[in-house]
Formats: C-alpha cells, structure tokens, sequence
C-alpha cells in the first residue's frame, strides 16, 4: 500500500470514533422526541444539553489543536468563577456531605472540571514551574469546594488530582480507562439499590444519612416510574409532575437528583443505554486520542468524577456543566495543528503519522 493510501485509511480510523459519538447523540436528540410524542413532556432540555455537550467538544477539539495548555488553564479559571458565582452557600455555612437541592450539583460539578482541567494543563505543560503552579491551581479549588459546603466537590476534586499525579507514572491507558469504567459502573448500580431498597439494612441507613432521606425517596419515586414505563419512560421533564415526593415537598426542583434514575424514569431502558453508551463513548476516544498517556488518564478521572457527582446529584441539569464536559473530552482528544513551514521538522520518508502525540 502506498504511503498517500495509508494515510487516506488512517484517517478514515481517526475519524470512525467521531462518527459514532455524533451517531450516539443523535439518538439522545431523536430518542428524547420519541419519548415526548403524545405527551405533554418538556425535551427542550436534553435537546439543550445534547447541544451543549456538542458544541463544548468541538471547541475543545479546535481549540486543544491550537493552544491546549492556555486553553485548560484558562477553562480552570472559568469554571471555578463559575462555581462561586452558581454557589448559594455562605462560607460560614456548615459543612455537608448531603448537597442541598438547588445548584449544589453544578457547583460540585464545576469544581470538578475546573480542577481536571487545571490537571490536565499542569500535566501538559512543559516548564516545572508552570506544572507546580497548575497543580497548585488544582489544589486551590479543592480548598475552595470546602469553602463552598461541597464536600462531595472536594474529594471529587482532590481525588482529580491524585490520580493526575500518578498518572505521571502509569502506562497502559485502556487498563485504566477500563477501571474508570466499572468504577463508574459501580457507583450507578449502588444508586439503583439504594433506590429499590435491595441493601442491608444498616447499610441502606447510613447511606441515607449520607445522602439524607428526601434524596432517597426521589431516587424510589424514580425506580417506580421507571418499573411502570420500562419503554419510554414518562417523557422528558415529567418527573416533579408524577413523583409523590416532589408533590409533597413546599421547596423541590422537580428532579430527581440522578442522572442514570432521571432517565430511566422519563426516558425508559433505551434512554439509560444512550446515556451509558455516551460516556463509554468518551472513554473511548480518550484511549485513541494522540495525547500523552498522563493527560488521558487525567482528563479520565475528571470525567469519571463527574459522572459520580451527576448519579447523587443534579448536575447534568445545567447546561454549563454538560458544555464543560464535552469541552474538556474535546481539550483531551485534540490533535495537534501540523507543523508545516521551514521550522517545521521533515517528516521521514514513508512515513504514515497523521499528528503527533498532543500534550494538553
């Protein structure tokens, strides 16, 4: 095969992933209408976050090929401005594992981009100083989670950075990326227990004190519409107008406060499966993407935290936050621009590389 053909089929490859990540949301846009015919449901939403979360990816692709490490650096500032602004907590508030209804899910959640994107950048950048200052960054808005009440956004945080300073000496991404995976797997299928009451009792009453007794009777209400429609579900943003929690509650968002139980409730089985298929699907472009092995693992564990924030919490609500996401998987998958000109290293004869690893 000649080199210009090999290059032709490695592009092809390369773009096969981006393919199915459109294909998938896609279906999330179209499904979400199924679910909506003949109903008086609301899919505005998942339209908005399907949106969101496209939109962010292909600015971080863009954006990743061009300046990646300001580009993170920057994102970690924003986020966290984000966060303080979204917070409605005081900083002589007590601390809480359970995070009030409201936008606590969002802070938490921002918190979480806004230090794996801190990690990422420290993690790519190519002077000590600027690694330590990154990290110390990382670091800071942990502190700031604690400030804020979030304790769930500090551990997420700080278990961020933890990861991507073992990262650093970790080879062999799919491993990982594999143990994201059933990590996240885990988490989702402890939620649904806690939903369909199928624990030990003392083991079902201490998380209820973790994640205080509303919150599980949200996630019940949940688990029951979802047994009842197991097809469609109730439709997009019909949970607060059927749940008997929600009903009895003088000050409740209508949510409830977990992204897989929220669709399986509104959306049915295929909702759920959409979901699950989106996130294998990032980890999957992450284990191709041309960026350091550090900065993959990195950008992993941020969106792992992320999906662990959005089972307990409500923070794929909010659309900042599904646009961060998708802008820190597009920041983690960027190739970089080639080099062309006479600075430009020549690239050897039969060669068939179509970018070299990114750093973030």
């Amino acid at each position: 095969m000649s080199a210009p053909a090999e290059r032709t089929a490695a592009g092809r490859r390369g773009r096969a992933p981006d393919a199915v990540g459109a294909a998938l949301l896609a279906g999330c846009a179209v499904w979400a209408l199924i679910s909506t015919a003949g109903r008086e449901a609301r899919p505005e939403g998942v339209l908005l976050a399907v949106l969101a979360v496209t939109t962010g990816y292909v600015v971080g692709r863009i954006s990743g090929s061009l300046v990646p490490v300001a580009t993170a650096s920057a994102m970690a500032l924003l986020w966290l401005a984000g966060a303080l602004a979204s917070s409605q907590e005081t900083f002589d508030t007590a601390v809480s594992v359970a995070a009030p209804p409201g936008d606590s899910g969002a802070v938490a959640a921002l918190l979480v981009l806004g230090g794996g994107a801190a990690c990422c950048a420290g993690t790519g950048a190519r002077r000590a100083s600027g690694r330590l200052a990154l990290r110390l960054l990382a670091l800071v808005i942990a502190g700031c989670a604690l400030l804020l009440g979030s304790v769930v956004g500090f551990l997420a945080t700080l278990g961020v950075l933890l990861c991507s300073l073992a990262a650093a000496r970790l080879r062999g991404r799919i491993l990982w990326l594999a143990g994201y995976a059933l990590i996240t797997a885990l988490i989702v299928g402890t939620s649904w227990a806690v939903a369909e009451r199928a624990l030990p009792e003392g083991l079902t009453a201490s998380l209820e004190g973790q994640l205080t007794q509303h919150r599980v009777e949200l996630w019940h209400d949940a688990a029951e519409l979802a047994k009842e429609r197991p097809g469609r579900g109730i439709g997009p943003d019909r949970f607060g107008d059927l749940s008997p929690t929600v009903s009895r509650s003088l000050d409740d968002d209508g949510k409830p406060h977990s992204a897989p139980l929220q669709q399986a409730a509104e959306q049915g089985v295929v909702g759920v499966v959409l979901l699950g298929a989106l996130f294998g699907w990032l980890l999957y472009v992450l284990g191709r993407s041309p960026c350091s092995t550090p900065v993959i693992l990195t950008a992993g564990a941020a969106l792992t935290a992320l999906a662990a924030v959005a089972t307990v919490g409500n923070a794929l609500s909010f659309t900042q936050v599904t646009a961060g996401a998708g802008l820190l998987a597009g920041l983690a998958t960027a190739r970089p621009a080639a080099r062309t000109g006479p600075g430009a290293p020549p690239e050897p004869a039969g060669s068939t590389r179509t970018g070299a690893p990114a750093e973030v």
